[in-house]
């Protein structure tokens, strides 16, 4: 045995597999046939030709490491490979030597001679590799070596070149050797690097730590970048890429949240963060954290501080499926899916090298922390604690042992093609024939089949794992948001998700899981956020714009001031959920809503939520209003937010079809009466205080769709306010103020409270051009001038407006009473038809021009649209009222009346009722989910359906064609009934 390990490689090769392409194989050989017979070691290549010829024709860049310097070929074929890695290892320790003694650094030479050894430690594994000299064991423990190597020995060089720039305090070094060449930083390898199973063209994922109090900096200098400079350096100093080509890649993100901290992450800091917002994910990274560079006291005190973090003692439940998550978010495949060869990512993908690991690490993060033995940090070495320790069958230890060296070889010999950090089978088919030859197959479909059942085989495994919990994958594919880098699988099932920029998403999600947001910050929210995550996405892209769904969600989710109950409701609550994600997706107004206001979700979590809207609308606003305090703006804000809260309310009952065209609309109304209900009297007692008492009544009527109880998630209040003094030439108590003055204040004062913005935003656009001569006139009218205006002055649209006219409060029944009799006579007065229907023609007519229709989509003003039903009533209530004819402030319930009343005929009533509904549908749907600009064209199809199911159908083009024909059919009724030649 000791014969065969101090024997030369060359007397050790074997050939790998078949030789592809001869013809390059010859053309390698021809260049070093003529160097080694010069240089006298002809009969050397010769013995190794068989073995190498299968590797130069399937691997370029082992083809050009040979021809490139044939010496270092002879030096690694006629070198015992052991002796060969020392030699190269101790190659490397001397540069680290070297930059404490040297008199001048002389850097550009140093990092040729660590390419240079780069390129010999390649060399040396892959042939040792290949021609089955060493093992996985062997190979990954070489390259492993050598990275610790160079990690030492750039950190000297990089240190050396800090001191010769006067930034140490040579006075303030520790000389221990254990605490190294600088004090207080060390540096963590991670991953396959901690662990020593470096694969063959991997990055090294190294992690600065640093007590700043101890690093030996000269006063002047910055601890923090001092570190920050150096940990750079060793960096670019591995990773820079020149002439003789570079050591390794290196990767400094696996520090505590990578994006929003330094280089060189501070002890402290570091053992925080990791206490209070530290993942499972980074738990698992660290059972293979190992110091190889740096001052070993601190680490050894960081990794046994760290160590509790890592092997928790006891688990909860919440905290131990937390930890399944980590293997609950790959896909399993079913029994009869395929895992194709083509195209497989040995390490991400189904049944890779990761399902492997995730399979130890998981268990061992669960029972590692009471058992110290299952703390390996070699994966096959915890696959033999778990089996020893009688958590895992023999036999199934074993095929995953297997499967794991297998994907491991495979993995070496995609990397070596061409020297490349990548993980995936080439698809096509000459290509992956390469990886076959070097892994000893000379047919492909042999290969390929070999690849299939083992990744086969591990998805089987890795699937039984846990079994009996939840899915967090998607049917769609693998949802893992672990890490700081982008899963390949996870990006390829988002993209068939339907999301545009899935790496955007997946980074956004990992933030997310980092508890960058409050949601996310404690450790309970975490683990409710990791099993919401699938249901999210599933949902998102059931709205069928998943991109834009999502940047909604997360506008919400952002603000979120806790997310423990509210992540908790939404698992429990599945529809509940969908329903929220669901107006992401097709209402930007009220996802908006929820982003501003997230407290208006606080409505969802009564159960009556849903329930029909009617009296105890008023109960929930006057519950609201009693908790605080009598005054106008503690009661301005607390009618602010239950507002918020019950317009959200009605609008998701109207997405939801719980509540009908009317229904709604009531429902607004009786939401706005309620606040004015409110307001009014504190705005009142509000003038009594500043300007003292005056006698007298005073009355707020609605007009417009308020008046109607029409009103829309967009609807302004129309209001007019009369008032009646009890003597006209009083004054106010304290500031001799006449009753227009004293009355105009006060609805000035109510408009105020319900329109201007507060702290909790603003309540209600106000309107108030429907009073008497306009916005020229005074804002509140006396009751003397309300019916001398509409005696003498009024033109007939003001009639009309009229006609909706309802008051929503006033300082007295009585006086409610008299307005309400005051509106009645001056509707009832005696009025030409011929004049009236010319001037409502007329308006229709001057609209028509100064007020075209915005779009197709303008329900109110196109023509045949709501406007011309609205004429039609009011119209008709005008004519007939001196008759005793019916008068109704609501649309189709003056329509209804009219035709019942046998005062229009019930085709045109019909046809004009089917059209106001029908676009009040609509526009109740669009005003509560898109904003004035939106074309609803461009919406979702799932949103186009609900606003096509209006005219009973499906589709948006329906929905037009049909919308057309009504309101064609609307435009010809509102023709026939206002007609001037008819009595």
């Amino acid at each position: 045995m000791a014969d065969v390990l101090f024997s030369s490689l060359v007397d050790r090769l074997h050939p790998c597999g078949p030789v592809l392409n001869a013809g390059a194989a010859d053309y390698v050989f021809e260049t070093l046939y003529e160097v080694a017979t010069t240089e006298g070691w002809r009969d050397v290549l010769q013995q190794a030709e068989n073995a190498l010829r299968p590797v130069v024709s399937a691997s370029p860049y082992l083809a050009g490491l040979m021809r490139r310097d044939p010496q270092r070929l002879r030096e690694t074929l006629i070198s015992a490979p052991e002796a060969r890695l020392k030699a190269i290892l101790l190659a490397t320790e001397a540069l680290k030597d070297q930059a404490a003694t040297v008199e001048t650094l002389d850097i550009p030479a140093a990092k040729k001679i660590l390419r240079h050894l780069k390129a010999d430690t390649h060399l040396l594994t892959a042939l040792a590799d290949l021609g089955d000299v060493w093992g996985l064991d062997h190979v990954t423990a070489a390259l492993t070596r050598f990275a610790d190597a160079v990690t030492e020995a750039a950190l000297a060089l990089v240190v050396r070149e800090e001191r010769d720039k006067g930034r140490i305090d040579d006075s303030r070094i520790d000389k221990s050797e254990e605490r190294g060449i600088l004090p207080g930083l060390f540096v963590l390898a991670m991953g396959k690097h901690g662990a020593g199973e470096l694969n063959y063209s991997s990055d090294i994922d190294i992690t600065f730590f640093c007590d700043l109090d101890r690093l030996p900096v000269n006063a002047q200098v910055d601890p923090q970048t001092f570190a920050d400079r150096v940990a750079r350096g060793v960096s670019t100093l591995l990773s820079e890429r020149t002439g003789d080509g570079y050591v390794f890649r290196v990767d400094l993100r696996l520090r505590p949240d990578p994006s929003s901290t330094p280089t060189v992450v501070s002890v402290p800091f570091a053992l925080h963060y990791y206490e209070s917002v530290g993942q499972n994910w980074e738990r698992a990274a660290f059972i293979k954290a190992r110091a190889v560079a740096g001052d070993m006291v601190e680490a050894k005190g960081f990794m046994n501080d760290l160590s509790p973090f890592i092997w928790r003692r006891s688990l909860d439940y919440p905290a131990i499926a937390d930890v399944h998550s980590i293997k609950r978010q790959i896909h399993v495949y079913k029994v009869d899916e395929r895992l194709e060869a083509a195209g497989a990512n040995l390490k991400l993908g189904a049944g890779g090298i990761r399902e492997i690991e995730f399979f130890a690490q998981t268990q061992q993060l669960i029972l590692g922390g009471r058992d110290p033995s299952l703390r390996s940090k070699r994966t096959l070495d915890a696959l033999d604690a778990l089996r020893r320790a009688g958590h895992l069958a023999p036999a199934v230890a074993k095929e995953l042992k297997q499967a794991y060296i297998r994907l491991r070889d495979w993995e070496h010999r995609v990397q070596m093609i061409h020297d490349e950090q990548t993980h995936d089978l080439p698809e096509n088919d000459d290509d992956r024939m390469r990886v076959a030859a070097l892994s000893g197959f000379s047919n492909l479909s042999r290969f390929d089949l070999a690849v299939s059942r083992t990744l086969r085989l591990v998805n089987s495994h890795y699937g039984e794992l846990f079994s009996e919990a939840e899915s967090l994958s998607s049917s769609f594919g693998s949802l893992v948001f672990t890490g700081v880098d982008d899963d390949p699988e996870t990006i390829k099932t988002l993209a068939r998700m339907g999301f545009d920029h899935p790496e955007q998403v997946a980074a956004t999600i990992r933030s997310w899981h980092h508890g960058r947001i409050p949601a996310t910050r404690s450790e309970r929210g975490r683990e409710l956020f990791t099993r919401l995550v699938p249901r999210l996405l599933e949902a998102l892209n059931e709205t069928g714009t998943p991109s834009i769904a999502f940047t909604r969600f997360a506008s919400f989710f952002v603000t979120l001031n806790a997310g423990v109950q509210i992540q908790s409701l939404f698992l429990a609550n599945p529809k509940l959920f969908h329903t929220i994600v669901e107006i992401m997706g097709f209402s930007p107004r009220l996802a908006q809503m929820l982003a501003r206001h997230p407290t208006s979700f606080d409505a969802m979590l009564d159960a009556g939520f849903f329930d029909p809207l009617g009296e105890e609308l008023d109960e929930l606003v006057r519950r609201e209003v009693e908790r605080v305090p009598p005054d106008l703006e503690a009661v301005m804000n607390a009618l602010r937010r239950i507002g918020r809260e019950q317009q959200f309310r009605i609008g998701m009952q109207i997405l939801s079809g719980r509540l009908n065209t009317e229904a709604a609309g009531a429902a607004y109304a009786r939401l706005a009466d309620a606040c004015i209900h409110h307001l009014a009297p504190l705005a009142l007692e509000d003038m009594v205080r500043q300007a003292g008492k005056l006698d007298g009544q005073v009355a707020i009527l609605a007009l417009g769709k308020l008046g109607s109880q029409e009103m829309t998630a967009t609807s302004d209040l129309d209001l007019m306010a009369v008032y009646l003094p009890d003597d006209p030439s009083s004054a106010s108590t304290v500031k001799n103020w006449a009753p227009e003055t004293w009355f105009g204040r006060f609805t000035q004062r109510l408009i105020s409270a319900l329109s201007a913005p507060t702290h909790e935003g603003t309540l209600y656009e106000i309107d108030m051009k429907l009073r008497p001569t306009g916005a020229k006139g005074p804002v509140a009218v006396s009751l003397a001038a309300f019916e001398n205006y509409y005696d003498k002055d009024a033109d007939t649209w003001e009639f009309q407006a009229l006609t909706r006219a309802r008051i929503v409060w006033s300082t007295s029944a009585d006086f409610a009473d008299l307005v309400r009799l005051k509106v009645e006579t001056i509707l009832r007065r005696q009025r030409s038809v011929a004049r009236t229907a010319l001037d409502v023609l007329a308006m229709r007519a001057l609209m028509e021009k100064e007020r075209p229709a915005k779009s197709f989509w303008d329900f109110k003003l196109s023509i045949g649209g709501q406007v011309d039903a609205e004429f039609a009533a009011q119209y008709l209530q005008l004519i007939h009222g001196e008759a005793g004819g019916p008068l109704r402030v609501g649309t189709l319930q003056a329509l209804s009346a009219m035709s019942r009343a046998g005062l229009a005929p019930a085709a045109e009533i019909e046809a004009l009722s089917v059209a106001w509904k029908v676009q009040q549908a609509l526009a109740q749907v669009m005003r509560v989910s898109l904003t004035a600009q939106d074309d609803p064209r461009n919406e979702p199809e799932a949103f186009q359906r609900k606003l096509a199911r209006a005219v009973h159908t499906r589709r948006l083009d329906t929905l037009e064609k049909k919308l057309r024909d009504i309101r064609k059919r609307a435009r010809i009724a509102f023709e026939k009934i206002v007609r001037p030649n008819e009595n």
